[in-house]
C-alpha cells in the first residue's frame, strides 16, 4: 500500500482528497501546513506528496517543495493550486515538482498524476538499488564537519540550474558529488552523462562531445550522437576538465555560450538543454596564469564552486568509510568483513595520498587477504605503504597564503608521523617508539591525546 502525504491548509480539501485516495487503496497522512509536512515527511516516510501552493501564513508550497527536495529528493511531489500563474508552475517544475494540478481538481486528474508520480518513484528507487549494487552510486559517507558542510552546499546548489565546478585531489569523490547534485535537482529523472576529459584522445574530442555524421571523417561509418546530445534535458558531468586541450576548450566555450552543438559533418545546428557540472584536480586559476586554460571558460564553469577536502584533513570520516567499504566488499565476496578499533585508528592516522579511492582499495585488499575473522592493526600495517603516505609539503612560493590552525596542523603532522612509525614497525608500539626516539609511555600518551588507539596485534614481543 502506497503512503501519500496530503498537505493543504483547507480541511475540506484534505477530507475530500483523502476519501478519494483511501477508496483507491492508498494510506493517507495529512498536514495542514508546510512545517507540519516536513515533520510528517521525516516521521512517516511517504511514497509521494500532494502539496498545495497557497498555505497562509506560510511557509508556502514552493518553499515547502524546496525543503522536501533537500531532505528527500527521491520522493515525487505533485503540486496543487487554484491561483497559480505560469511563473509559479515553471518555478515548481524547476524545483523538482513531478506535476502541477490546477484546482478545481478532478478525481481522474489526481489519480493519474499520483500514479505517475509513484511509478517514477519506484523507477528511481530501483535505479538507485541497481547502481548501488554495481558500486556506481556510493552515498557521501562521513561524519566530519567538512562532510556536513559539503552536504549542505550540495543541497543549496542542486535545485538551481547554475553550473558547478567541483575541485579536490584525485580520489576524493568528485563524481559522487556531481551525481548527488543531479539526483537532488529537478533533472533527477533525466540523463546523467559523464565525460572523462583526460581520457579523450585529442583528435576525437569533438566527435565524442558533439557527435558526427556518417562519412564525416575516415572511420565514421555511422552517425553518432555526442555527449551533449545524450545529456539533453539532463546533466553533463565533465570530469578532469582542466585536461582539455586549447581547441576543445574553445568549442566547449561556444556551446556553453549558445546552447547549440554541431555534429562533425552535420548541416544543421542542434539546440540542447544541458546543465553542465565540471570537476578538476588542478588549480584552474594557476592554469589560466600559465596560459594552459582559458580564463573566459573558467568563469563560465566556475559559477558555483564546491571544494572537497582531502581525506587526511578529515580523519573522523575514516571509520564510517571503512565500515561502508567493508560491508560492500563483504557482500561481494560472501562473508562478513570486520576491523577492530586498533586497525581503524591506524588507518585514521594515515595520510591517504590517494584519498577515499586509496582507502577503498586497501579495505578490499585486506578483506580478500584476511585469514582471521577480524582485521587487526598488524594486518593494516602490513599493507600500508611504508612512506606513511606523507602529502606534498604546502606553501610553495607561488601559492597564496591560506590561514590555518597551528594546533590542528601540528596534530595532523604528529598523527601522520606516528602512523608512519607504526606502519614501518608492523603495529609494534615499542619498536615505533624506538624509531621516534622516545619512550613507549610517552608514545602511548601522545596516541591517547590524538585519539589513536593502541594497535591490537595477535602476537607481540614488546615485553
Amino acid at each position: 500500500m502506497s503512503r501519500i502525504l496530503l498537505v493543504d491548509d483547507e480541511a475540506n480539501i484534505r477530507k475530500m482528497i483523502g476519501a478519494l485516495l483511501q477508496s483507491e487503496g492508498f494510506e493517507i497522512i495529512e498536514a495542514p501546513d508546510g512545517s507540519q509536512a516536513l515533520v510528517r515527511l521525516n516521521e512517516d516516510s511517504p511514497d509521494a506528496v500532494l502539496l498545495d501552493l497557497m498555505m497562509p501564513p506560510g511557509p508556502d508550497g514552493l518553499a515547502t517543495l524546496e525543503a522536501i527536495k533537500r531532505r528527500a529528493p527521491h520522493v515525487p511531489v505533485v503540486m496543487m493550486s487554484g491561483k497559480a500563474g505560469l511563473a509559479d508552475a515553471v518555478r515548481a517544475t524547476k524545483l523538482g515538482a513531478f506535476q502541477f494540478l490546477e484546482k478545481p481538481l478532478t478525481p481522474e486528474g489526481v489519480l493519474v498524476a499520483l500514479r505517475g508520480a509513484l511509478e517514477l518513484g519506484r523507477t528511481l528507487a530501483e535505479n538507485r538499488r541497481l547502481h548501488e549494487q554495481l558500486g556506481h552510486a556510493d552515498p557521501l559517507v562521513g561524519s566530519s564537519e567538512a562532510m556536513a558542510t559539503l552536504r549542505a552546499m550540495i543541497a543549496r546548489v542542486a535545485p538551481t540550474e547554475s553550473r558547478v565546478l567541483i575541485t579536490g585531489e584525485s580520489g576524493t569523490g568528485k563524481e559522487l558529488v556531481a551525481s548527488a547534485i543531479h539526483r537532488q535537482s529537478a533533472r533527477h529523472a533525466k540523463p546523467f552523462v559523464t565525460v572523462n576529459s583526460a581520457a579523450l584522445p585529442r583528435d576525437l574530442v569533438e566527435s565524442e562531445m558533439f557527435g558526427h555524421e556518417r562519412g564525416a571523417f575516415t572511420g565514421a561509418t555511422e552517425r553518432r550522437q555526442g555527449r551533449f546530445e545524450l545529456a539533453d534535458t539532463g546533466t553533463l558531468f565533465l570530469d578532469e576538465v582542466g585536461d582539455l586541450g586549447a581547441e576543445a576548450q574553445a568549442k566547449l566555450l561556444r556551446v556553453l555560450e549558445t546552447g547549440v552543438v554541431e555534429r562533425l559533418g552535420g548541416e544543421r545546428p542542434l539546440t540542447v538543454n544541458v546543465r553542465v557540472l565540471a570537476a578538476t584536480n588542478k588549480d584552474l586559476a594557476r592554469a589560466v596564469r600559465q596560459g594552459q586554460f582559458r580564463e573566459d571558460l573558467r568563469f563560465r564553469l566556475d559559477v558555483l564552486p564546491i571544494h572537497i577536502a582531502p581525506l587526511r584533513e578529515r580523519p573522523d570520516d575514516v571509520a564510517p568509510l571503512v565500515k561502508h567499504f567493508a560491508a560492500r566488499v563483504g557482500a561481494r565476496i560472501g562473508r562478513t568483513v570486520a576491523f577492530d578499533a586498533g586497525a581503524v585508528s591506524l588507518m585514521a592516522a594515515y595520510a591517504w595520498p590517494g584519498n577515499v579511492r586509496e582507502l577503498a582499495n586497501i579495505v578490499e585488499r585486506l578483506a580478500i587477504l584476511a585469514t582471521a575473522e577480524v582485521i587487526t592493526a598488524a594486518d593494516v600495517a602490513r599493507v600500508l605503504p611504508q612512506d606513511g603516505g606523507a602529502p606534498p609539503r604546502p606553501g610553495g612560493a607561488d601559492e597564496p597564503w591560506r590561514d590555518v590552525s597551528l594546533t590542528d596542523t601540528l596534530d595532523r603532522a604528529e598523527r601522520e608521523l606516528i602512523a608512519r612509525a607504526l606502519s614501518v614497525s608492523r603495529g609494534n608500539v615499542a619498536e615505533a617508539a624506538r624509531r621516534l626516539a622516545t619512550d613507549r609511555a610517552n608514545l602511548y600518551r601522545r596516541m591517547r591525546r590524538l585519539g589513536i588507539e593502541p594497535p591490537r596485534i595477535t602476537s607481540s614481543n614488546e615485553g
